[in-house]
């Protein structure tokens, strides 16, 4: 597979090299603002992604979304992924959204982290009363469906969610059960859990969660009624890597800075 650069600032760069293609997978993103990338960006370059592939003559777009997008959502990340997916359907392109909740599987961030804090402190806060909802879905999942989608011609928008809902104090629970460590949950207002994970993030030099994030959370943004799009239970497959879940901490920030290295050491 030959890899390319995005080139969102020379778009005639970017769609020369989608010549050719029939079908754009898009997964590009960012999971939060930052002083060297933010959610503004982010949408920029994806619209001009979009143009690219139009002008390009890609047959079809996947594109990677979120569950509850909405225009009006005072998070920024939920409202541009509406945006986008607007922006999407106005190129008159065949495509298929994609809204996963969670996902899960070598290389995650969510669950991992989940498990090394379960490892490393003897005590778990979570925000509020931790029964706000979520489906993980594992990434094989995910990207069978992509690929199954990329073979269709009917525009879709498909909640990408798995097999499992956790509640969050659940989902805890659960891989702490798993991993052998199971530790005592306290509920804790969002403001000190955030205050908590900022802490906890500048340890290890990265952000773990930010105040969006909560918010998300407890709105319950993270669950749909849908049936389940993946076959794979989170819980099964954390049971077949309990020995090395959570041993390392993996870093967003790492991750950005320098993908090739961060991403061998796990």
């Amino acid at each position: 597979m030959q890899a390319y650069p995005f080139n969102f600032d020379d778009p005639d760069k970017l769609t020369q090299s989608l010549k050719g293609v029939s079908v754009l997978y898009n997964t590009y993103w960012v999971r939060f603002n930052y002083k060297t990338f933010t959610y503004a960006d982010a949408e920029r370059n994806t619209i001009t992604m979009f143009n690219a592939a139009k002008q390009a003559g890609v047959r079809r777009i996947v594109h990677v979304s979120i569950t509850n997008p909405s225009e009006e959502s005072r998070l920024e990340y939920f409202s541009r992924k509406a945006k986008l997916e607007k922006a999407l359907n106005e190129t008159g392109l065949s495509y298929a959204i994609l809204r996963p909740a969670v996902l899960f599987g070598k290389e995650d961030i969510l669950v991992n982290n989940i498990a090394w804090a379960l490892r490393k402190f003897p005590v778990l806060a979570v925000f509020g009363d931790g029964q706000y909802r979520l489906q993980p879905i594992h990434v094989d999942d995910l990207a069978r469906l992509a690929v199954e989608q990329g073979e269709k011609t009917t525009d879709a928008a498909i909640n990408a969610i798995g097999p499992e809902t956790f509640t969050y104090k659940g989902l805890v629970e659960t891989i702490g059960e798993i991993i052998g460590k199971k530790r005592p949950i306290v509920s804790v207002s969002p403001a000190i859990g955030y205050m908590a994970g900022m802490v906890m993030g500048k340890l290890v030099g990265d952000v773990m969660i930010t105040r969006d994030e909560i918010r998300g959370l407890m709105a319950g943004l993270l669950y749909v009624d849908s049936p389940p799009a993946g076959k794979t239970k989170l819980s099964d497959w954390a049971r077949e890597h309990a020995d090395s879940l959570g041993r390392k901490y993996t870093s967003e920030l790492a991750r950005r800075r320098d993908r090739e290295r961060e991403y061998k050491s796990n």
